[in-house]
């Protein structure tokens, strides 16, 4: 493996230029795939439980916050089966988990139904999605030994694909919400199945590199690799300060212009940030920050998002000048989460024991979303505790700093 604990070497000039593997293409065409069905179906789950079922708010936040653990919950197991068995079947089974789940979703009118249907539809993420994103990982290493390039474009251009389908997933869905929830749950269903069809044809069976490992043991040595674990610390850190997009911002743009219709403009500017500028920036950083500088460095523009907005919220502006410090925060946590996000999951390989990537793929989503789980109930304290206004702001701006701290230091 290449140690990113400093810059890594230029490739091989005989290597420049060298094309994504046919599965490579097939891994990152999936993400965007599998984000076009699933958020053509999900924005939109919070609303229909409310009205069409009648939910209560908390039974409605409740069963969002069931669906966040059957997912991000479980992706160790995910990791860990796609180790066992190979990508293949792990990848193929939760396609069809994930077809069932949305069916079962739009059909579903009682409370225990919905639970059940979203219950599912997490699990089915929580098998695929490690599965693919290892595999990734693991290709990219490969490409980036043979000379192609860094392996972090690779996982660049796999998070511009997600982005890419989390931005075309919810105009596919207000299109089909014309009709009804349950053609929207149709719709996606049927992206799911095409990506089935797809990989039923065209994923390998059997992977060259890649060995299957047994259960036992992998859970022992992982909890016992500090470095990893402090990476997953870190890397949960950075994501409780970017999911204050959710929490904070929208408390943030309410009171700044009366109401969150601004809230979508603000979302599709950082879905359109990362799709255009993710892979320039990661060339960018890849020419002159070492890995671990880089994550710093994306760090460092978290923290000073939400420090312009502290600064900025004693003048109490309202209307587009109210706006405007939102704004900043959400260009500068996008960019934040470019430097960030690539290099952390490009680093997993240089730390995790040989053959168990899924394991540790999984494991960095699970421990990361514990973290978030936890750290947002905080927040949400923080936020009501009545405190002056740039406090909480000033206090979340710490997260991603007290993050830096934490990243491991030598290979």
């Amino acid at each position: 493996m290449i140690s990113l604990s400093g810059r890594r070497p230029a490739p091989r000039a005989a290597g420049r230029g060298t094309p994504l593997s046919p599965l490579l293409r097939l891994l990152v065409l999936t993400q965007l795939a599998f984000n076009v069905g699933f958020f053509a179906v999900l924005p939109f789950l919070a609303e229909h439980l409310g009205t069409s079922v009648g939910m209560a708010g908390w039974l409605v936040g409740f069963v969002l916050g069931l669906r966040t653990f059957s997912q991000q919950g479980l992706f160790v197991v995910g990791g860990a089966l796609a180790d066992r068995y190979g990508i293949r079947p792990v990848v193929l089974t939760g396609c069809v988990l994930r077809i069932a789940g949305f069916v079962w979703l739009g059909f579903a009118e009682r409370t225990w139904d919905v639970i059940g249907a979203v219950l599912l539809v997490g699990f089915a993420a929580a098998l695929f999605s490690p599965a693919v994103e290892s595999e990734v990982t693991r290709q990219a290493v490969v490409w980036e030994a043979a000379g192609g390039g860094d392996r972090t474009r690779v996982l660049a251009l796999f998070t511009v694909a997600g982005q890419a389908g989390a931005f075309v997933g919810p105009l596919l869905g207000a299109l089909l919400l014309a009709v009804d929830f349950r053609t929207a749950c149709l719709a996606g269903a049927g992206v799911f199945v095409l990506v089935l069809a797809g990989h039923a044809r065209l994923l390998p069976q059997h992977i060259p590199g890649r060995e299957r490992v047994r259960f036992g043991g992998g859970a022992r040595l992982l909890l016992r690799n500090r470095r990893f674990l402090a990476l997953c610390c870190a890397y949960g850190a950075y994501l409780l300060a970017y999911n204050q997009i959710y929490l904070a911002l929208p408390a943030e743009v309410e009171r700044a212009a009366g109401s969150q219709a601004p809230l979508a403009w603000l979302f599709a500017l950082s879905s359109l940030l990362v799709v255009g500028a993710q892979l320039p920036v990661t060339r960018w950083a890849g020419r002159r920050l070492a890995p671990r500088r880089s994550m710093v460095a994306g760090l460092g523009l978290i923290a000073a998002g939400f420090a312009a907005v502290a600064l900025a919220r004693p003048g109490g502006w309202t209307g587009a000048v109210g706006l405007a410090p939102a704004a900043g925060f959400v260009v500068l946590l996008t960019l934040g989460q470019m430097l960030v996000a690539p290099v952390a999951r490009a680093w997993v390989p240089d730390l995790a024991e040989d053959g168990r990537l899924g394991l540790y793929t999984g494991a960095l989503s699970s421990v990361s979303g514990l973290i978030v789980l936890a750290g947002s109930s905080a927040t949400g304290l923080l936020l009501d505790t009545g405190l002056p206004a740039a406090v909480p702001w000033l206090v979340l701006a710490a997260v991603p700093l007290a993050a830096a701290g934490l990243l491991p230091r030598r290979d």
